[in-house]
């Protein structure tokens, strides 16, 4: 495989990245290379979308994060040099590698959250499997270490997370980016992985698309940080060479290092992680002894029709249990039985705990069986909605109900659900607003 970016923020590297995971792919080709990889900042917001937008250009997607290291525990908020933090690449080679870097993310939010998502390097060893991590750009530990002028300290940094990653899975990251620190540090890298026989990969920290992006890269800096283009003291990033190059540019920057070009496509050949989009994954509900999903949700519903429904001459008792058992059996067929239990399920535990539930919004309001089980306000049939605009055989994304609860105490409604299946099977879901 030729020369692969591996080093590579996209919009979801906010305020930093400007890639746009809708144009890159197609970048990536017309550039003549056959794969790229994500590594946004602390997050991996991006992911899914970068890869399926990959696939979909028959680019091979490789999934990272450049995380943030923690001087010490990564618990750790007391002492100023805890809002220290040094960068690290890390790039999942197997779909293991996948569960472990989202672990380390997820744990990097949870509890080592300090101006950052951060982890530490005894976090990292528990988590390594399946992950291969490069030293990053001039933020990384070793390359600090470097520029501080401790090379002891560097050296022994880069051992440190050889032995953690393994020999063949720890790289020494080479950049060109015309910066004078950049020449010292690449200098030093390649006295210590002669040294230590480590790998050197090359990499160009790209932070946007084309060169002439590089103005307007500032300013989004500039908004990042809320300062003026004009402010002398503003953030810089000292060169506008942190662009997408072609992998001829590439090359002819690291002459020096031919070694380190080749071996981002050995990495790139070694990353395959698969992502599944056809399984549904869901809890199951845990049903009461001796029944099953279809009979329980079946009764709920007939227990409820008489405080639910006012029978008229347009729509009868028939009317009801019809359209009741239509889409029952669409729902049963389609595997979301469960997922209409849970729902009803924890707005019945917010009703009963007296914690505001809105009527319910969207196409969900066109089930029936919803408004049976009280998870929407508003009967479909006299107003003639539809339950096929909610759920039916051909609709290929996963249904999902508008549910809105009282600001105030809506976090008790997500403990309860936590605390009823567990928090590894429950995860909030971010919104961007996109223009």
């Amino acid at each position: 495989m030729t020369f692969t970016h591996l080093h590579l923020h996209t919009e979801y590297s906010l305020l930093d990245g400007a890639n746009r995971i809708a144009l890159l792919p197609s970048r990536i080709k017309e550039l003549g290379m056959e794969a790229c990889a994500i590594t946004d900042h602390g997050v991996m917001y991006g992911v899914v979308e970068f890869y399926k937008a990959c696939k979909k250009a028959d680019v091979k997607p490789i999934i990272g994060c450049e995380v943030y290291v923690a001087p010490h525990g990564y618990k750790e908020r007391t002492r100023a040099q805890d809002k220290e933090m040094g960068h690290l690449i890390l790039l999942a080679e197997t779909n293991e590698g996948l569960v472990n870097l989202n672990h380390l993310v997820s744990k990097a939010f949870i509890d080592g959250f300090y101006y950052r998502p951060r982890i530490d390097r005894d976090l990292l060893r528990q988590h390594s499997r399946g992950l291969i991590a490069l030293s990053a750009c001039l933020s990384g530990e070793v390359p600090q270490a470097i520029l501080a002028g401790d090379r002891t300290k560097a050296k022994a940094l880069a051992q440190e997370y050889s032995e953690i990653m393994g020999p063949e899975n720890f790289y020494l990251e080479l950049q060109s980016n015309g910066l004078p620190e950049q020449l010292h540090v690449n200098k030093a890298l390649q006295e210590i992985a002669a040294e230590l026989r480590l790998p050197m990969v090359a990499t160009n920290d790209c932070h946007y698309m084309n060169a002439s992006d590089a103005r307007p890269h500032e300013i989004l800096l500039c908004m990042q940080t809320g300062r003026k283009l004009s402010d002398p003291d503003r953030m810089r990033m000292g060169t506008d060479q942190l662009y997408v190059k072609s992998p001829l540019e590439m090359k002819e920057a690291f002459r020096f290092c031919p070694e380190a070009i080749a071996n981002t496509g050995k990495i790139a050949e070694r990353c395959n992680v698969t992502l599944d989009f056809e399984t549904i994954h869901l809890p199951s509900f845990e049903m009461p002894e001796g029944t099953n999903h279809y009979d329980y949700i079946r009764s709920l519903c007939l227990d409820a029709m008489p405080q639910r429904v006012t029978f008229t001459e347009t729509y009868g008792e028939t009317d009801y249990l019809s359209r009741m058992d239509y889409e029952l059996s669409v729902i049963r067929d389609m595997g979301y039985i469960d997922y209409y239990l849970i729902v009803w399920d924890f707005i019945r535990y917010a009703k009963e705990q007296g914690i505001i539930v809105g009527p319910g919004r969207g196409s969900g309001a066109g089930s029936l069986v919803a408004y049976l089980l009280g998870i929407t306000n508003i009967d479909p049939l006299p107003y003639a909605l539809l339950f096929e605009r909610f759920l039916n055989p051909e609709r290929v994304s996963m249904p999902d109900f508008d549910i809105d609860f009282c600001y105030e105490r809506r976090g008790e409604v997500i403990d309860y659900v936590n605390e009823k299946y567990g928090h590894d099977h429950v995860a909030q879901v971010i919104t961007f607003g996109t223009l």
